[in-house]
């Protein structure tokens, strides 16, 4: 049975990631930073809840902790949750934002998978998914027929960028777990006032696909539901 965790699963592509790895087979384990609506979630689609806050070392430990006493290793982890950041023009924003945005999206995946890599190690086949996004690729955001071009969010696709860059260095430090990272695409969610396209179902498919596909598929990728991304 594939363990899998999944951060900021309440909601959104987490929950419905959640919901579609479970219905395959997996032993999900269901990360939200909010207690009750974590449970809640959890209840809904009968997994294990764990309260994680990507954003607090002693959070992330327990939650380590947590799964270690449990489960006792973890084959699959799927760094989800962040913030969209403060909606306000370019030359308002602030340190303290940064610090708020890349402290979530960049360093909550530092702290989680720095956390849990003891766990992932026990397993035969582990498998880290980032989720990036095409607004933090050069190609996508200078192409003008993607609506990616047309968005100005100086924090959340800076650190998006820096997610994916992370997961190219962690596949390289990592050689024996397979660490990559998934572009959603313009997707309905709370992140962006459900205006999006896509379904979450549509936006979870590169999510899914990196979480389940074969051992030998490569390491170091960004890939959205239709394939490889340039960045």
């Amino acid at each position: 049975m594939t363990i899998t965790f999944i951060t900021g699963a309440n909601k959104g592509l987490g929950f419905e990631t959640a919901r579609r790895l479970k219905d395959l087979g997996h032993t999900v384990l269901l990360g939200a930073r909010d207690a009750a609506r974590g449970q809640a979630a959890a209840e809904t689609l009968g997994v294990r809840f764990v309260q994680i806050d990507v954003a607090d070392d002693a959070s992330v430990t327990r939650a380590a902790q947590d799964v270690a006493a449990h489960e006792g290793h973890v084959d699959v982890l799927v760094n989800n949750a962040g913030i969209i950041g403060p909606h306000v023009p370019a030359d308002q924003l602030t340190g303290a934002q940064a610090m708020e945005v890349f402290g979530t999206n960049v360093a909550g995946i530092v702290r989680v998978t720095g956390a849990f890599l003891p766990l992932l190690r026990r397993s035969g086949d582990p498998v880290v998914v980032n989720v990036s996004s095409g607004m933090g690729s050069f190609a996508v955001t200078h192409d003008q027929d993607r609506i990616e071009s047309t968005v100005i969010a100086p924090l959340y696709t800076a650190s998006k960028a820096a997610v994916t860059m992370l997961t190219t260095q962690y596949a390289r430090a990592f050689p024996g777990i397979r660490f990559n990272a998934a572009d959603p695409g313009y997707t309905a969610t709370d992140l962006n006032g459900h205006s999006g396209p896509q379904t979450v179902t549509e936006g979870t498919d590169a999510i899914v696909t990196l979480a389940t596909e074969r051992a030998d598929a490569g390491t170091g990728r960004l890939i959205d539901r239709y394939g490889r991304v340039a960045w």
